[in-house]
């Protein structure tokens, strides 16, 4: 497989996990690619998740969109557009919606799955070990060495989202205000989209040319993606295939919480945690960094469920581990289940805090994309939506930069403020806090990356390993 980031891959028809095996092998009526070659692929990505949403969506627009040629450019974009509108982590929204295009119901289930799980058994280890001695330095320093590779996986993502996203002028202008929003006037999330989709219908009415998507698949950008960015999903909306899907899906979602309080109290904390986070599940628009300060208050504050130490080390163990961001309710419930039990074993109870936490947090992102996706598929046609969903698909370009810039000031830096002034509200570093460590991997990371073209699994690797190495001979 090509590792050159300047010419995706070219699988032939004979190369395995390739479009020919994905057209021949036979599978089920939805299967556009063999189930256990999606599930190979997906393991993969699983294991790239770090970097938060910018990261996450740069792997998967990497490997399924360049390197796979599995997904269209602008079918990305769109399932990204509508990610980006739900409550809840867009990157593994958008898995289980790729999932679903690839491998219909199961494969967005796989897909999701496979999406948390590394992150979900490295922050329990992770929070094992706090509860247990206090102490993740060696971790941590592994982790912490991932992240500078990150930063250049996200740059590279967000030229090459940019590259092939933003082909009006209309549309720079667009991802240069959503950026400038963001990072310097802290402007609500929901707010910036919403006028990103507003703008792009207004201006949609002026030059139709606004909305038409630019030529993708030509010979410059490798073959024709096996899933193009003009047909449709065999899985059509329909009103019993919608309420079966809502009545499994809301069951599964209580059922857990329903038998700890049947079985533990209503009072217990386990209720507490599973009504609690089922409540943020549906609240966090706009992504867990919308969400953190709230859950910090409330489990800190509201709960005394942490010290408020606790909260920042809990995020830093969470910014470093595969996986969402929002994962840090999973350090929260361990901890706090630990020290509150009832009559359970403290490590039996916080094991079951943990994964009662983390299904409620994660089973509506299922819910979400299984319920909508068919309907949204119908509707990328409408002139209408098309040309909104255009404007967001601008906005995110900028998002994904403000996230870029986020990440990486709190990579290189230890110590991060605001500059207020007026409107403008700007996260400025504390110079002296930079992070010679961090430094030098960046730039690492940054010369294997762009100029080296190395794969990214082996960019972690050398990154990881580097992280490591700091703990015994410090910068």
């Amino acid at each position: 497989m090509s590792t050159d980031p300047h010419h995706p891959t070219t699988e032939s028809d004979d190369a395995p996990g390739g479009a020919g095996e994905a057209r021949r092998d036979a599978a089920p009526v939805g299967d556009l690619v063999p189930f256990r070659t999606a599930l190979r692929v997906w393991f993969l990505v699983s294991l790239q998740t770090f970097g938060g949403p910018a990261g996450q969506i740069a792997v998967m627009q990497r490997t399924l969109v360049e390197e796979r040629r599995w997904i269209g450019q602008q079918r990305f974009n769109h399932a990204l557009n509508y990610c980006m509108l739900l409550p809840g982590p867009e990157a593994q929204q958008l898995a289980i919606y790729l999932g679903w295009l690839l491998n219909g119901t199961r494969g967005g289930i796989a897909a999701g799955t496979l999406f948390v799980l590394p992150g979900i058994l490295a922050l329990g280890a992770l929070s094992a070990i706090y509860v247990a001695f206090g102490d993740t330095t060696a971790v941590t320093a592994t982790f912490a060495g991932l992240a500078p590779a990150v930063l250049a996986i996200v740059a590279q993502a967000v030229l090459r989202v940019a590259k092939r996203s933003l082909t009006h002028p209309a549309l720079i202008t667009l991802a240069v205000a959503a950026f400038a929003a963001l990072a310097l006037f802290a402007v609500p999330f929901p707010l910036v989209i919403a006028l990103a989709a507003l703008v792009g219908w207004l201006l949609s009415r002026r030059d139709p040319d606004f909305a038409r998507p630019a030529r993708v698949g030509d010979a410059a950008d490798g073959p024709a993606p096996l899933i193009s960015d003009e047909a449709l999903h065999h899985d059509r909306p329909t009103a019993s295939r919608f309420t079966r899907i809502l009545a499994i899906g809301l069951g599964l979602w209580a059922a857990p919480v329903a038998v700890v309080a049947l079985l533990l109290g209503s009072e217990s904390i386990f209720t507490t945690q599973g009504l609690f986070f089922s409540l943020t599940a549906v609240v966090t628009f706009g992504g867990a960094y919308a969400v953190l300060s709230f859950i910090a208050q409330q489990a800190v504050q509201t709960f005394g469920w942490l010290a408020p130490g606790e909260m920042v080390r809990g995020l830093a163990l969470a910014e470093t581990t595969p996986g969402p961001l929002i994962m840090v309710v999973q350090f929260v419930a361990f901890l706090a289940a630990y020290r509150d039990p009832g009559t359970l074993d403290p490590w039996a109870a916080a094991t079951l805090g943990a994964l009662l936490t983390t299904w409620v947090t994660f089973v509506p992102c299922f819910l979400f994309i299984l319920l909508g996706a068919p309907y949204v598929e119908r509707l990328r046609h409408n002139t209408a939506i098309s040309a909104a969903l255009t404007g967001i698909t601008a906005a995110v370009v900028g998002v994904i930069a403000n996230l870029a810039l986020y990440f990486a000031l709190n990579t290189l830096f230890t110590t991060t403020g605001t500059w207020d002034w007026g409107p403008l509200h700007i996260t400025v570093p504390e110079v002296a806090s930079v992070s010679p460590v961090a430094v030098v991997i960046t730039l690492i990371a940054l010369m294997l990356t762009f100029a080296l073209r190395w794969p990214i699994l082996r960019v972690l690797g050398v990154c990881a390993a580097l992280g490591l190495a700091s703990t015994l001979l410090p910068l």
